[in-house]
Protein backbone atom coordinates (compact mmCIF):
# COMPACT_ATOMS: atom_id res chain seq x y z
CA UNK A 1 0.00 0.00 0.00
CA UNK A 2 1.50 3.17 -1.04
CA UNK A 3 0.98 6.14 1.61
CA UNK A 4 1.59 9.96 0.08
CA UNK A 5 2.33 12.55 2.02
CA UNK A 6 2.89 16.18 0.94
CA UNK A 7 6.08 18.28 2.41
CA UNK A 8 7.45 21.01 2.04
CA UNK A 9 11.21 20.72 0.26
CA UNK A 10 14.21 23.54 1.53
CA UNK A 11 17.23 22.90 -0.39
CA UNK A 12 20.47 23.52 1.51
CA UNK A 13 21.56 27.79 0.27
CA UNK A 14 25.25 28.35 0.26
CA UNK A 15 26.79 31.47 1.39
CA UNK A 16 27.71 34.31 -1.22
CA UNK A 17 27.84 32.53 -4.51
CA UNK A 18 29.45 34.57 -7.30
CA UNK A 19 29.40 34.45 -10.88
CA UNK A 20 29.29 30.79 -12.58
CA UNK A 21 29.04 29.26 -9.23
CA UNK A 22 25.76 31.46 -8.58
CA UNK A 23 24.08 30.64 -12.15
CA UNK A 24 24.94 26.44 -11.73
CA UNK A 25 23.07 26.52 -8.52
CA UNK A 26 20.12 28.56 -9.13
CA UNK A 27 19.64 26.39 -12.11
CA UNK A 28 20.25 22.82 -10.13
CA UNK A 29 17.17 24.32 -7.79
CA UNK A 30 15.11 25.32 -11.12
CA UNK A 31 15.43 21.59 -12.33
CA UNK A 32 14.47 20.09 -8.97
CA UNK A 33 10.67 19.59 -10.53
CA UNK A 34 9.71 16.55 -11.90
CA UNK A 35 13.19 14.40 -10.62
CA UNK A 36 13.51 11.90 -8.59
CA UNK A 37 15.42 12.66 -5.49
CA UNK A 38 17.27 9.57 -3.30
CA UNK A 39 15.84 9.79 0.78
CA UNK A 40 20.00 9.64 1.37
CA UNK A 41 20.27 12.76 -0.69
CA UNK A 42 17.23 14.78 0.91
CA UNK A 43 18.99 14.21 4.37
CA UNK A 44 21.86 15.38 3.04
CA UNK A 45 20.55 18.51 1.68
CA UNK A 46 17.99 20.15 3.99
CA UNK A 47 19.14 22.20 6.70
CA UNK A 48 15.85 22.00 9.09
CA UNK A 49 13.08 19.84 9.09
CA UNK A 50 10.87 18.63 6.57
CA UNK A 51 7.39 21.40 6.97
CA UNK A 52 4.35 19.68 6.14
CA UNK A 53 1.60 21.74 4.47
CA UNK A 54 -1.76 20.90 3.80
CA UNK A 55 -1.31 20.95 0.07
CA UNK A 56 2.46 20.67 -0.41
CA UNK A 57 3.01 24.04 -0.99
CA UNK A 58 4.55 26.54 1.06
CA UNK A 59 6.27 29.73 0.32
CA UNK A 60 7.49 30.60 -3.17
CA UNK A 61 10.31 31.94 -2.06
CA UNK A 62 11.22 29.34 1.10
CA UNK A 63 11.23 26.32 -1.80
CA UNK A 64 13.19 27.75 -4.32
CA UNK A 65 13.89 31.31 -4.01
CA UNK A 66 12.95 34.31 -5.80
CA UNK A 67 14.20 33.23 -9.08
CA UNK A 68 11.76 30.15 -9.48
CA UNK A 69 8.21 32.05 -7.89
CA UNK A 70 6.93 31.87 -11.49
CA UNK A 71 7.72 28.41 -11.79
CA UNK A 72 5.83 27.51 -8.49
CA UNK A 73 2.37 29.32 -9.97
CA UNK A 74 2.06 27.10 -12.45
CA UNK A 75 3.35 23.64 -10.60
CA UNK A 76 3.06 21.58 -7.78
CA UNK A 77 5.55 19.51 -6.03
CA UNK A 78 4.81 17.03 -4.32
CA UNK A 79 6.99 14.70 -1.89
CA UNK A 80 5.77 11.13 -1.96
CA UNK A 81 7.30 7.72 0.41
CA UNK A 82 6.54 4.73 -0.42
CA UNK A 83 5.90 1.41 1.53
CA UNK A 84 9.34 -0.20 0.00
CA UNK A 85 10.99 3.18 1.46
CA UNK A 86 11.21 5.02 -1.80
CA UNK A 87 10.63 8.88 -1.89
CA UNK A 88 10.27 11.34 -4.88
CA UNK A 89 9.13 14.51 -6.16
CA UNK A 90 6.29 14.36 -8.56
CA UNK A 91 4.51 17.39 -9.78
CA UNK A 92 0.56 18.67 -11.39
CA UNK A 93 -0.70 21.37 -14.07
CA UNK A 94 -1.61 23.56 -11.75
CA UNK A 95 -2.16 23.81 -8.09
CA UNK A 96 -5.09 21.64 -6.79
CA UNK A 97 -6.24 25.00 -4.20
CA UNK A 98 -6.73 27.37 -6.85
CA UNK A 99 -9.95 27.77 -8.33
CA UNK A 100 -10.33 30.06 -10.98
CA UNK A 101 -14.56 29.11 -11.53
CA UNK A 102 -14.12 28.14 -14.99
CA UNK A 103 -16.05 24.96 -14.26
CA UNK A 104 -18.90 27.19 -13.28
CA UNK A 105 -18.11 29.27 -16.14
CA UNK A 106 -18.12 25.86 -18.35
CA UNK A 107 -21.61 24.85 -17.01
CA UNK A 108 -22.86 27.91 -17.82
CA UNK A 109 -22.05 28.60 -20.67
CA UNK A 110 -23.26 24.72 -21.51
CA UNK A 111 -26.93 25.97 -19.87
CA UNK A 112 -26.97 29.40 -22.07
CA UNK A 113 -26.08 27.63 -25.47
CA UNK A 114 -28.65 24.81 -24.67
CA UNK A 115 -31.27 27.52 -24.03
CA UNK A 116 -30.42 29.39 -27.06
CA UNK A 117 -30.71 26.66 -29.40
CA UNK A 118 -34.00 25.56 -28.27
CA UNK A 119 -35.26 29.09 -28.82
CA UNK A 120 -34.13 28.80 -31.86
CA UNK A 121 -35.65 25.49 -32.64
CA UNK A 122 -38.79 27.25 -31.18
CA UNK A 123 -38.71 29.57 -33.83
CA UNK A 124 -37.90 27.35 -35.99
CA UNK A 125 -41.34 25.30 -35.87
CA UNK A 126 -43.37 28.92 -36.44
CA UNK A 127 -45.27 28.13 -33.28
CA UNK A 128 -48.36 29.90 -34.10
CA UNK A 129 -48.85 27.52 -36.77
CA UNK A 130 -48.00 24.34 -33.90
CA UNK A 131 -51.04 26.20 -31.74
CA UNK A 132 -53.34 26.20 -34.69
CA UNK A 133 -53.04 22.62 -35.52
CA UNK A 134 -52.84 21.30 -31.99
CA UNK A 135 -55.98 23.17 -31.48
CA UNK A 136 -57.03 21.80 -34.92
CA UNK A 137 -56.64 18.11 -33.79
CA UNK A 138 -58.16 18.46 -30.78
CA UNK A 139 -61.07 20.09 -31.60
CA UNK A 140 -62.23 18.16 -34.31
CA UNK A 141 -61.99 15.17 -32.03
CA UNK A 142 -63.96 16.30 -29.14
CA UNK A 143 -66.39 16.70 -32.44
CA UNK A 144 -66.56 13.12 -32.51
CA UNK A 145 -67.55 12.83 -28.76
CA UNK A 146 -71.41 12.40 -28.18
CA UNK A 147 -71.62 11.73 -24.25
CA UNK A 148 -69.22 11.79 -21.22
CA UNK A 149 -69.33 8.09 -21.43
CA UNK A 150 -66.93 8.70 -24.22
CA UNK A 151 -64.28 9.98 -22.03
CA UNK A 152 -62.13 7.00 -21.90
CA UNK A 153 -58.33 6.25 -21.98
CA UNK A 154 -58.75 5.02 -25.05
CA UNK A 155 -60.11 8.19 -26.13
CA UNK A 156 -57.02 10.44 -24.53
CA UNK A 157 -54.19 7.52 -26.17
CA UNK A 158 -56.33 8.02 -29.55
CA UNK A 159 -55.90 11.67 -29.28
CA UNK A 160 -52.15 11.66 -28.49
CA UNK A 161 -51.86 9.11 -30.97
CA UNK A 162 -53.21 11.85 -33.23
CA UNK A 163 -51.19 15.14 -31.50
CA UNK A 164 -48.06 14.02 -32.13
CA UNK A 165 -47.72 13.30 -35.40
CA UNK A 166 -49.46 16.03 -36.68
CA UNK A 167 -47.07 18.19 -34.76
CA UNK A 168 -44.31 16.52 -36.18
CA UNK A 169 -45.75 17.27 -39.22
CA UNK A 170 -46.32 20.27 -38.63
CA UNK A 171 -42.70 21.22 -37.92
CA UNK A 172 -41.80 19.25 -41.10
CA UNK A 173 -44.36 21.47 -43.43
CA UNK A 174 -42.66 24.62 -42.01
CA UNK A 175 -39.57 23.69 -41.72
CA UNK A 176 -39.02 22.82 -45.30
CA UNK A 177 -40.50 26.35 -46.41
CA UNK A 178 -37.54 27.52 -44.65
CA UNK A 179 -34.77 25.96 -46.47
CA UNK A 180 -36.27 26.67 -49.46
CA UNK A 181 -36.78 30.43 -48.34
CA UNK A 182 -33.31 31.31 -47.22
CA UNK A 183 -33.37 34.29 -48.84
CA UNK A 184 -36.38 35.05 -49.23
CA UNK A 185 -36.51 35.09 -45.20
CA UNK A 186 -33.34 37.50 -45.06
CA UNK A 187 -35.58 39.94 -46.63
CA UNK A 188 -38.82 39.34 -45.05
CA UNK A 189 -38.48 37.28 -41.52
CA UNK A 190 -34.62 37.73 -40.49
CA UNK A 191 -35.25 36.78 -37.42
CA UNK A 192 -35.97 32.98 -38.17
CA UNK A 193 -33.02 30.45 -37.61
CA UNK A 194 -32.08 29.54 -40.78
CA UNK A 195 -31.58 33.08 -42.56
CA UNK A 196 -30.29 34.59 -39.26
CA UNK A 197 -27.77 32.17 -39.37
CA UNK A 198 -28.04 30.37 -36.02
CA UNK A 199 -29.07 26.94 -37.69
CA UNK A 200 -26.97 25.65 -40.46
CA UNK A 201 -28.34 24.13 -43.31
CA UNK A 202 -27.72 21.39 -42.24
CA UNK A 203 -29.31 21.45 -38.96
CA UNK A 204 -32.45 22.67 -41.15
CA UNK A 205 -32.40 19.74 -42.96
CA UNK A 206 -31.51 16.77 -40.71
CA UNK A 207 -34.55 18.39 -38.23
CA UNK A 208 -37.38 18.26 -41.06
CA UNK A 209 -36.12 14.52 -41.79
CA UNK A 210 -36.45 13.71 -38.09
CA UNK A 211 -40.09 14.77 -38.39
CA UNK A 212 -41.72 13.48 -40.68
CA UNK A 213 -40.15 10.38 -40.62
CA UNK A 214 -41.48 10.19 -36.81
CA UNK A 215 -44.19 11.64 -37.70
CA UNK A 216 -45.48 8.58 -40.66
CA UNK A 217 -43.78 6.35 -38.13
CA UNK A 218 -46.17 6.99 -35.65
CA UNK A 219 -48.87 6.91 -38.04
CA UNK A 220 -48.01 3.52 -39.19
CA UNK A 221 -47.09 1.89 -35.40
CA UNK A 222 -50.50 3.29 -34.72
CA UNK A 223 -52.15 1.49 -37.43
CA UNK A 224 -55.16 4.13 -38.19
CA UNK A 225 -55.75 4.32 -41.80
CA UNK A 226 -57.33 7.82 -41.56
CA UNK A 227 -54.74 8.99 -39.74
CA UNK A 228 -51.99 8.04 -42.00
CA UNK A 229 -54.06 9.14 -44.99
CA UNK A 230 -53.96 12.54 -43.15
CA UNK A 231 -50.21 12.62 -42.75
CA UNK A 232 -49.55 11.06 -46.11
CA UNK A 233 -51.49 14.01 -48.04
CA UNK A 234 -50.33 16.47 -45.64
CA UNK A 235 -46.96 15.72 -46.69
CA UNK A 236 -47.55 15.47 -50.41
CA UNK A 237 -49.14 18.92 -50.01
CA UNK A 238 -46.39 20.52 -47.64
CA UNK A 239 -43.61 19.22 -50.32
CA UNK A 240 -45.38 20.69 -53.35
CA UNK A 241 -45.98 23.96 -51.61
CA UNK A 242 -42.48 24.57 -50.96
CA UNK A 243 -39.91 22.31 -52.96
CA UNK A 244 -37.85 24.31 -55.45
CA UNK A 245 -38.11 20.96 -58.02
CA UNK A 246 -39.77 20.98 -61.23
CA UNK A 247 -43.18 20.82 -61.28
CA UNK A 248 -43.76 21.65 -57.47
CA UNK A 249 -42.83 24.91 -55.39
CA UNK A 250 -46.93 25.94 -55.94
CA UNK A 251 -46.06 29.02 -53.58
CA UNK A 252 -45.32 30.60 -56.48
CA UNK A 253 -48.43 30.65 -58.15
CA UNK A 254 -51.18 32.58 -55.76
CA UNK A 255 -53.82 30.09 -56.70
CA UNK A 256 -51.82 26.81 -56.14
CA UNK A 257 -50.41 28.46 -52.71
CA UNK A 258 -54.15 29.28 -51.44
CA UNK A 259 -54.75 25.18 -52.48
CA UNK A 260 -52.77 23.93 -50.58
CA UNK A 261 -53.32 25.60 -47.36
CA UNK A 262 -56.86 24.84 -47.88
CA UNK A 263 -56.84 21.25 -48.51
CA UNK A 264 -54.54 21.21 -45.16
CA UNK A 265 -56.59 23.24 -43.20
CA UNK A 266 -59.86 22.62 -44.04
CA UNK A 267 -60.15 19.31 -45.10
CA UNK A 268 -57.21 16.89 -44.26
CA UNK A 269 -56.98 18.21 -40.58
CA UNK A 270 -61.21 17.96 -40.16
CA UNK A 271 -61.97 14.75 -42.16
CA UNK A 272 -58.94 12.81 -41.10
CA UNK A 273 -58.75 13.67 -37.16
CA UNK A 274 -62.57 13.23 -36.95
CA UNK A 275 -62.59 9.77 -38.51
CA UNK A 276 -59.51 8.84 -36.66
CA UNK A 277 -61.25 9.30 -33.34
CA UNK A 278 -64.88 8.55 -34.36
CA UNK A 279 -64.04 5.09 -36.31
CA UNK A 280 -60.49 3.96 -35.09
CA UNK A 281 -60.74 5.21 -31.75
CA UNK A 282 -64.34 5.19 -30.83
CA UNK A 283 -65.53 2.32 -33.14
CA UNK A 284 -68.51 3.38 -34.88
CA UNK A 285 -68.82 4.01 -38.56
CA UNK A 286 -67.91 6.47 -40.39
CA UNK A 287 -70.37 8.97 -40.46
CA UNK A 288 -70.20 12.80 -41.41
CA UNK A 289 -72.20 14.91 -39.22
CA UNK A 290 -73.71 18.54 -39.54
CA UNK A 291 -71.18 19.52 -37.47
CA UNK A 292 -68.44 18.34 -39.15
CA UNK A 293 -69.44 19.46 -42.88
CA UNK A 294 -70.13 23.24 -40.50
CA UNK A 295 -66.57 23.22 -39.45
CA UNK A 296 -64.79 21.87 -43.08
CA UNK A 297 -66.83 24.62 -44.98
CA UNK A 298 -66.02 27.24 -42.12
CA UNK A 299 -62.25 26.39 -42.29
CA UNK A 300 -62.52 26.54 -46.01
CA UNK A 301 -63.14 30.88 -45.53
CA UNK A 302 -60.61 30.83 -42.45
CA UNK A 303 -57.67 28.66 -44.74
CA UNK A 304 -58.18 31.07 -47.44
CA UNK A 305 -58.02 34.43 -45.22
CA UNK A 306 -54.82 32.65 -43.78
CA UNK A 307 -53.56 32.17 -47.56
CA UNK A 308 -54.05 35.93 -48.84
CA UNK A 309 -53.28 37.48 -45.49
CA UNK A 310 -49.73 35.93 -44.96
CA UNK A 311 -48.71 37.40 -48.13
CA UNK A 312 -49.96 41.29 -47.04
CA UNK A 313 -46.09 41.84 -44.75
CA UNK A 314 -44.06 40.03 -47.04
CA UNK A 315 -44.56 42.19 -50.18
CA UNK A 316 -41.16 43.43 -50.38
CA UNK A 317 -39.17 40.25 -50.31
CA UNK A 318 -41.45 39.02 -52.70
CA UNK A 319 -41.51 41.41 -54.98
CA UNK A 320 -37.58 40.91 -55.28
CA UNK A 321 -37.66 36.84 -55.33
CA UNK A 322 -40.37 37.08 -58.09
CA UNK A 323 -43.44 35.69 -55.88
CA UNK A 324 -46.66 36.54 -57.22
CA UNK A 325 -48.93 36.27 -54.40
CA UNK A 326 -52.28 38.40 -55.07
CA UNK A 327 -50.36 41.42 -52.54
CA UNK A 328 -47.88 41.85 -55.01
CA UNK A 329 -50.45 41.32 -58.11
CA UNK A 330 -53.27 43.49 -56.26
CA UNK A 331 -52.20 45.52 -53.60
CA UNK A 332 -52.00 45.19 -49.80
CA UNK A 333 -54.94 47.08 -48.91
CA UNK A 334 -57.03 45.91 -51.33
CA UNK A 335 -55.93 41.96 -50.51
CA UNK A 336 -56.40 43.24 -46.27
CA UNK A 337 -60.01 44.47 -47.06
CA UNK A 338 -60.57 41.47 -49.27
CA UNK A 339 -59.92 39.10 -45.82
CA UNK A 340 -62.12 41.03 -43.65
CA UNK A 341 -65.02 41.12 -45.95
CA UNK A 342 -64.40 37.16 -45.98
CA UNK A 343 -64.56 36.54 -42.61
CA UNK A 344 -67.34 39.09 -42.32
CA UNK A 345 -68.98 36.23 -44.03
CA UNK A 346 -68.11 33.72 -42.42
CA UNK A 347 -69.26 34.95 -39.17
CA UNK A 348 -72.58 35.53 -40.25
CA UNK A 349 -73.04 32.41 -41.88
CA UNK A 350 -72.24 30.29 -38.87
CA UNK A 351 -74.30 32.74 -36.45
CA UNK A 352 -77.37 31.82 -39.17
CA UNK A 353 -76.16 28.09 -38.92
CA UNK A 354 -76.23 27.70 -35.21
CA UNK A 355 -79.95 29.53 -35.15
CA UNK A 356 -81.00 27.22 -37.80
CA UNK A 357 -79.11 23.48 -37.24
CA UNK A 358 -78.17 23.69 -33.09
CA UNK A 359 -80.63 21.54 -31.21
CA UNK A 360 -79.81 22.57 -27.68
CA UNK A 361 -80.84 26.21 -26.70
CA UNK A 362 -77.24 27.44 -24.91
CA UNK A 363 -75.69 25.75 -28.45
CA UNK A 364 -77.37 28.50 -30.84
CA UNK A 365 -76.69 30.90 -27.58
CA UNK A 366 -73.01 30.26 -28.07
CA UNK A 367 -72.48 29.75 -31.90
CA UNK A 368 -74.92 33.30 -31.92
CA UNK A 369 -73.42 35.41 -29.51
CA UNK A 370 -69.41 33.74 -30.00
CA UNK A 371 -69.29 34.29 -33.72
CA UNK A 372 -71.00 38.03 -33.13
CA UNK A 373 -68.04 39.00 -30.70
CA UNK A 374 -65.36 37.96 -33.12
CA UNK A 375 -66.86 39.38 -36.02
CA UNK A 376 -67.38 43.28 -33.78
CA UNK A 377 -64.04 42.45 -32.68
CA UNK A 378 -62.30 41.98 -36.24
CA UNK A 379 -64.00 44.91 -37.15
CA UNK A 380 -62.71 47.35 -34.80
CA UNK A 381 -59.03 45.74 -34.93
CA UNK A 382 -59.24 46.21 -38.56
CA UNK A 383 -59.92 49.82 -38.71
CA UNK A 384 -56.79 51.41 -37.87
CA UNK A 385 -54.33 49.16 -39.37
CA UNK A 386 -51.71 51.37 -40.73
CA UNK A 387 -50.72 49.45 -44.27
CA UNK A 388 -47.50 51.35 -44.60
CA UNK A 389 -46.32 49.89 -41.36
CA UNK A 390 -44.98 46.49 -42.23
CA UNK A 391 -44.88 45.68 -38.13
CA UNK A 392 -48.57 46.87 -37.82
CA UNK A 393 -49.73 45.13 -41.03
CA UNK A 394 -47.74 41.43 -39.30
CA UNK A 395 -49.29 42.21 -35.79
CA UNK A 396 -52.57 42.31 -37.44
CA UNK A 397 -51.78 38.80 -39.55
CA UNK A 398 -50.95 37.56 -36.22
CA UNK A 399 -54.98 38.56 -34.64
CA UNK A 400 -56.57 36.24 -37.22
CA UNK A 401 -54.54 33.68 -36.35
CA UNK A 402 -55.74 34.16 -32.94
CA UNK A 403 -59.26 34.68 -34.31
CA UNK A 404 -58.55 30.85 -35.94
CA UNK A 405 -57.64 29.58 -32.42
CA UNK A 406 -61.37 30.55 -30.82
CA UNK A 407 -63.01 29.27 -33.97
CA UNK A 408 -61.42 25.70 -33.09
CA UNK A 409 -62.69 26.43 -29.39
CA UNK A 410 -66.38 27.46 -30.56
CA UNK A 411 -66.25 24.33 -32.50
CA UNK A 412 -66.63 21.52 -30.04
CA UNK A 413 -69.84 22.94 -28.90
CA UNK A 414 -71.83 22.67 -31.97
CA UNK A 415 -74.55 20.22 -30.77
Amino acid sequence: MVAMEAVRLVLPIPGKLAGADARKHRAAQCRLQGHLVSSHELRSRRRRPLQVTPLGLGSSNALFGSHCKSLLLSQRILYTRSSHGRRGISATARPMDVNDGSVARDAKNLMDAGASWFDAFYRFTRPHTIYGSALGVISVSLLAVQSSADFTGTFFVGLLQALVPALLMNVYIVGLNQIYDIEIDKVNKPYLPLASGEFSLITGITLVTICAALSLAIGVVVGSRPLLWALTVSLVLGTAYSADIPFLRWKKSAVAAASCILAVRAVVVQLGFYLHMHASVLGRSALLTKPLYFAMAFMCFFSIVIALAKDIPDVEGDKVFGIRSFSVRMGQTKIFWTCVGLLQCAYAAAITFGLISCTTLWSRAVMGLGHATLAAALWFRSQNVDMKSRSAVASWYMFIWKLFYAEYLLIPLIR
